[in-house]
């Protein structure tokens, strides 16, 4: 049976929980809230057991009635079975947009909050279109939104994204010690399911192979851990080197940030963008394209490395800051397979002349007068280069080591992108009107936060969680007699068990 329990927090103030004891064992199933004084504390407990009613799965299967004309046995051929629903999957999403604060996101009313907030826990459940959202809000939670509420709405969602990134940051600081000294910077697109452009959607060089379909560009950076801090739309034709000035500068000035050091990709190191962050008075830590650099250099950087693993050498250079160099035996065997691979298929064109339309796509080979030959100069420079990586790095107070470790940290932007992406499904996008563009992202990027709190929190992935929590469900039966719904859960094992204690401790 669930049980109130209430719980003195550190602060002072009493937490009231809904609880389950089971084999002497206490689970908490809601963080209902806490309070200060009496008043609020009564009203917190009405609410517990107002959630213990609806969602308690041991009511007695025969229970007691108000009055007398009822009958105090409920017959099974009189009962409808009505389907199911993800009750607690609803209440832990919505306890963690309470945590948030995302309920109080300054609007017009309070509809469009919870429509919006709604959208969000819909898109982590079941993501799809926003009108399949609606039904399976219907559906699976309870919850009735006009679509028509939500299209009166959509003028007002993009202009929330200040707050909601507001509030984002605000859990990062007190959850995860962020304190903007260290962000990671990287750019992805999505495409969508037209073939029509305006000023945002353009054809533009697709990450996502979708060369002929227009496309947006989002520019995202994260903490170390990969937990979002802040987005920028751009469109889908701007060249990605140009996104991270206005980025940097939109949180720089908006945060008041006097220190802070960006991690980025190759594709940022520009000698414009260095000297932006020179001038930002900000430090940096990019990969460097070491295929680019002289022969000499790279000759001179194999030499000093020797292939000796985890072996780190810093070269200064005119415009770029320090250049550091890094040899890894495990890249090394890695990029020699590739390598060996890529001249096989060189040397087989080159016995091969009918596969001529696929020369251009062969890494090793060069044209000559009579057709095509191995290219030597650049399969000695990529041997020279096998298991070789460089950084180009302002932050003199760091080792090489230090440097080369932040960096590492970088795939958690992608990670956070491959999120987005394949388990919120934020592409394809259907919209074509800029205000419905902007909304569709920002319900994204407020259940990317969600999603990587509790992945960090669980260290499980959203995917498994969702599983987790989604099979527990509450049936509905009908009562024809008693003309009431009742509902039954199903049993908490022990795996969601501890995800809950994980995601909403006491």
């Amino acid at each position: 049976m669930y049980r109130v329990r209430t719980v003195k927090t550190s602060s002072g103030a009493v937490a009231v929980q809904v609880v389950e004891y089971f084999k002497n064992k206490r689970t908490v199933l809601l963080h209902v809230g806490s309070a200060a004084n009496e008043e609020e504390i009564s009203d917190l407990k009405k609410s517990a057991l107002s959630w213990i009613e609806k969602n308690d799965r041991q009511k007695p299967p025969f229970p007691l009635v108000k009055n007398k004309a009822e009958s105090s046995l409920i017959s099974l051929d009189k009962c409808e079975y009505l389907g199911f629903r993800y009750q607690l999957f609803y209440d832990v999403f919505w306890s963690l947009s309470v945590k948030f604060k995302f309920h109080l996101i300054a609007a017009t009313d309070a509809k469009t909050v919870k429509i919006l907030n709604d959208l969000v826990i819909a898109r982590i459940a079941a993501p799809s279109s926003k009108l399949e959202s609606f039904e399976f809000i219907s559906d699976y939670f309870g919850i009735t939104h006009g679509r028509r509420d939500f299209y009166r709405t959509l003028v007002e969602l993009p202009k929330l994204k200040s707050e909601v990134e507001v509030k984002i940051i605000s859990v990062a600081k007190k959850n995860f010690g962020f304190n903007f000294s260290l962000v990671f910077y990287d750019l992805t697109t999505l495409y969508f399911e037209s073939f029509e452009t305006d000023n945002l959607r353009k054809i533009g060089f697709s990450k996502d192979n979708k060369a002929s379909n227009p496309q947006i560009m989002i520019g995202l950076l994260v903490n170390d851990l990969g937990f979002p801090i802040s987005y920028q739309l751009f469109a889908g034709n701007k060249f990605e080197g140009h996104t991270l000035m206005p980025s940097i500068l939109a949180l720089k000035k908006k945060y008041k940030i006097k220190q802070m050091t960006v991690v980025a990709d190759s594709a940022m190191i520009s000698d414009q963008n260095v000297e932006f962050l020179k001038s930002e008075n900000l430090h940096y830590i990019v990969a460097a394209r070491t295929a680019n650099l002289p022969i000499q250099t790279i000759e001179g950087i194999a030499k000093q490395l020797n292939q000796k693993d985890e072996a780190t050498i810093s070269l200064a250079t005119a415009s770029k800051g320090d250049l550091i160099l890094s040899f890894s035996s495990l890249r090394y065997r890695k990029e020699k397979r590739e390598m060996e691979k890529q001249l096989a298929k060189a040397e087989f064109i080159l016995k091969t002349p009918s596969a001529a339309e696929i020369i251009k796509r062969t890494k090793f080979l060069k044209g000559k007068k009579l057709g095509y030959e191995l290219n030597q100069d650049l399969i000695h420079k990529t041997t020279l280069l096998l298991g070789i990586k460089g950084y180009y790095s302002n932050c003199n107070n760091l080792t090489n080591e230090e440097i080369i470790s932040h960096y590492k940290n970088l795939w958690n932007v992608e990670k956070s992108f491959r999120i987005s992406k394949s388990d919120l499904k934020a592409r394809p996008i259907f919209h074509n009107k800029q205000q419905a563009i902007e909304t569709h992202i920002l319900i994204c990027f407020m259940a990317l936060a969600l999603a990587k709190y509790i992945e960090i929190k669980t260290k499980k992935s959203i995917k498994s969680v969702t599983k987790e929590l989604k099979k527990i469900t509450d049936a509905r039966i009908f009562d024809q007699i008693n003309k009431r719904e009742l509902t039954m859960r199903s049993k908490i094992n022990e795996e969601t068990a501890e995800i809950l204690k994980m995601i909403l401790p006491h």
